[in-house]
């Protein structure tokens, strides 16, 4: 059985962009400070306690916790959210078919003891339209606790990008993805991947970003789900990232925007 590729933080981006086109995935080990990974736990824990039970479903599980838009809940997650490793590996991946790319969505999530696997599905599907061969989106699932087999690391159906048609899947091929707290693996938006089961009696957190198309509409609106002032105090790095910026020449005009393009003297 095929597994994905781990790499140490300090492998040279063109590997890991390759394994990541080749396998449809691939892990970067203690790519973070375990500390950043348990400030974000630290920030996230009070609104796992009460609001984590509301996206519970058939799909998403019910026994585990989800939260959306973490920049406006974790001032720590923008270490992970606009780290420079990872951002060079999104570049690599969506820059030639975008002048610049955004947040599609930011998403911590607990699986509690007891959870069984979730479904296998790929991000992209949230998209009405395929094309073989553009990725729309990126995703980076960062381990702020450690991922074993045994408390639901990520699954992955390795080179799944390759075929987009679901009938297709051999979901027998999926792999676990074990890796330590601020480890992150990052894969297509077409890769299958889903949850695992946890059997074990304590919880794993994770916290996935995705990066999407520039001229594409985000999964989770930032522009409303995080409020004016929070966006403000971030670096502008991170503003970009949330959609603060206008794609190319003519799209995403605002008053203000940092590239001055709102009637520019």
């Amino acid at each position: 059985m095929m597994d994905i590729q781990a790499y140490s933080a300090d492998t040279a981006t063109n590997v890991v962009v390759e394994a990541l086109k080749r396998d449809g995935a691939v892990v970067i080990n203690d790519l973070a400070d375990p500390e950043i990974a348990d400030a974000v736990a630290s920030d996230l824990r009070n609104h796992f306690d009460a609001d984590g039970t509301y996206t519970q479903s058939d799909f998403n599980g019910y026994k585990t916790l989800r939260l959306s838009a973490i920049l406006a809940r974790s001032r720590a997650s923008a270490e992970l959210i606009g780290h420079d490793r990872i951002l060079e590996v999104i570049d690599a991946i969506l820059l030639p078919n975008c002048i610049n790319y955004r947040i599609g969505s930011t998403t911590a999530i607990e699986i509690l003891p007891g959870e069984d696997h979730q479904v296998l599905h790929c991000d992209d599907s949230i998209y009405p339209a395929r094309m073989p061969g553009l990725e729309w989106q990126v995703g980076v699932m960062w381990a702020i606790t450690d991922f074993t087999v045994e408390n639901g690391a990520t699954r992955v159906i390795p080179e799944s990008h390759r075929d987009w048609m679901s009938e297709h899947w051999d979901k027998t091929k999926a792999v676990q993805t074990p890796m330590k707290k601020g480890s992150a693996l990052i894969y297509m938006g077409s890769t299958v991947h889903g949850g695992g089961a946890n059997q074990t009696d304590s919880s794993r957190i994770g916290l996935i970003n995705t990066y999407s198309l520039g001229w594409l509409r985000q999964e989770v609106n930032q522009y409303l789900n995080i409020p004016r002032d929070v966006m403000d105090s971030y670096p502008e790095k991170i503003r970009r990232l949330m959609g603060y910026q206008k794609h190319g020449e003519n799209l995403g005009y605002f008053q203000g925007d940092p590239d001055n393009s709102w009637y520019p003297e």
